[in-house]
């Protein structure tokens, strides 16, 4: 995959505009194991927070990065169980503001899972 697919660039920095593409190279499969239940989905979520940190991000780039993962979820993906149905409805009903504060709750969650 070409630097230039990538989310996180070589200097660390990140291009939250590349977030959709990303999730759409993922494939279907990938995404079914990711989303089969909510354990899998807090555990994906917390090894891509961990990468994040290694990179030197910090929990500002790390929640504006789960807002864009968020919102392509929100619009793209069928929910797989309750928990991601109550997410999606959260997600769909707040506002800009809201939506920013529930992407740091979900990354302090899985920060404490981790």
């Amino acid at each position: 995959m070409a630097n230039n697919e990538h989310v996180v660039n070589q200097n660390g920095e990140v291009d939250n505009s590349k977030v959709e593409n990303v999730m759409d190279r993922m494939g279907n499969e990938k995404q079914e194991e990711i989303l089969q239940n909510f354990d899998n989905f807090k555990s994906y979520l917390n090894e891509k927070v961990e990468l994040g940190k290694k990179l030197g991000m910090g929990e500002e780039q790390l929640a504006k990065t789960a807002e864009k993962v968020a919102g392509y979820l929100s619009s793209n993906v069928e929910p797989k169980n309750r928990e991601e149905k109550l997410l999606q409805e959260l997600w769909r009903t707040g506002d800009k503001d809201q939506q920013h504060a529930l992407a740091h709750m979900l990354v302090r969650m899985v920060e404490k899972e981790g």
